[in-house]
């Protein structure tokens, strides 16, 4: 018998923090004896078509009202709220974050999104999120009842960790190639301090190739043609040569609805710069810098307090493991997820 239907929308396995989050959660759901269906749904969301949204609804109609149903907050965010009404199993959100939120849109489209989004949560039998931060913000800004809401924070497979630094110094960063991860203000940054010894990788696959372009651009305009890569999007061997082959770990977010990638980094133990919004301050805790937004000054300051002061550099890669020790594991995070369904598909909880 089938326990709870998890609906993504397109790759299940594309290699960016919340699609892992949701294909390793359905991995292990069906491992620890949860029977959890993938449905897939069109790959067009958050900017579907009005066919797309239609075939969604009917797939999502046409489950079982005692299968609740796990819907991808890419698409959750941009469904049509009256159409979500109609469908009769319990529909568990899963939001990473807001759609109407992501940097980069226009504020007609934005503010469309957020009263979508808020739509659509009323209809809702649960909501999960991957932080205490992004519970937060929908109880606060999209009028989310909190009783509804849980909190699941990533889980984390051990990596291995065979530290091979390089040199110069490796900054990494990782994260796709979008406006929001904050990758022209790390490159500003990098270009304030040639003085010293450095090299940088920026891996991620490109979301639109504008912002691709841009950042090639911006690093030959800056004349770091020599010291600064994009890398692209790399297997998973391949990520962890590189986290193991660094020294400094740089993710200049302009938000994070959690960040996987700080505490993956943190893993490795490496002294962790970012920035002070969302929820990466309660990610990080106190085993990173943490700057403000679209700032490159503070940005080259913080990096280059960690390259020229070894104790420092040490210190903060102590505080990075001693973070990382207290990570969850997946089975954890699957673990509430179990709980949520159980209670849906069982017992029922009013919509």
């Amino acid at each position: 018998m089938t326990d709870a239907v998890f609906a993504i929308p397109g790759d299940k396995d594309r290699r960016t923090g919340g699609f892992i989050y949701e294909a390793t959660v359905l991995r292990i759901l069906n491992e620890i004896g949860c029977t959890t269906r993938h449905l897939e749904l069109p790959d067009s969301f958050p900017e579907p078509t009005k066919a797309d949204i239609s075939t969604t609804i009917d797939f999502l109609r046409a489950v079982p009202v005692d299968q609740p149903i796990i819907l991808d907050g890419l698409v959750f965010g941009a469904i049509d709220p009256e159409g979500l009404a109609t469908v009769s199993a319990p529909v568990i959100a899963m939001i990473h974050h807001p759609l109407g939120l992501e940097t980069g849109l226009s504020q007609e489209r934005a503010a469309y999104l957020r009263a979508n989004e808020a739509a659509a949560l009323a209809h809702a039998a649960h909501i999960i999120v991957p932080s205490p931060h992004t519970a937060l913000v929908l109880a606060r800004d999209f009028g989310a009842d909190p009783a509804k809401i849980t909190v699941a924070l990533p889980g984390f497979t051990r990596p291995t960790v065979a530290a091979a630094r390089v040199d110069p110094p490796l900054i990494l960063s990782v994260g796709l190639l979008a406006e929001r991860k904050g990758h022209d203000v790390l490159i500003a940054a990098l270009a304030g301090m040639q003085d010293i010894s450095w090299q940088a990788v920026i891996v991620g696959k490109a979301h639109d190739f504008a912002t691709a372009r841009a950042l090639g651009y911006q690093i030959e305009q800056s004349g770091l043609s020599d010291r600064v890569r994009l890398g692209g999007e790399l297997s998973e061997i391949e990520l962890n040569d590189r986290f193991n082959a660094a020294s400094i770990f740089a993710l200049a977010t302009r938000y994070e609805g959690y960040g996987m990638v700080l505490s993956e980094a943190m893993q490795y133990g490496l002294p962790v710069v970012t920035c002070a919004v969302g929820a990466v301050p309660d990610t990080v805790g106190d085993a990173a810098y943490l700057v403000p937004v679209d700032d490159p000054a503070a940005f080259e300051a913080a990096l280059r307090r960690l390259l020229t002061n070894p104790v420092e550099l040490e210190r903060m890669r102590w505080l990075s493991h001693q973070h990382a020790a207290n990570l969850p594991n997946w089975t954890d995070t699957a673990q509430i997820f179990v709980n949520v369904i159980a209670r849906l598909g069982r017992r029922g909880e009013s919509k």
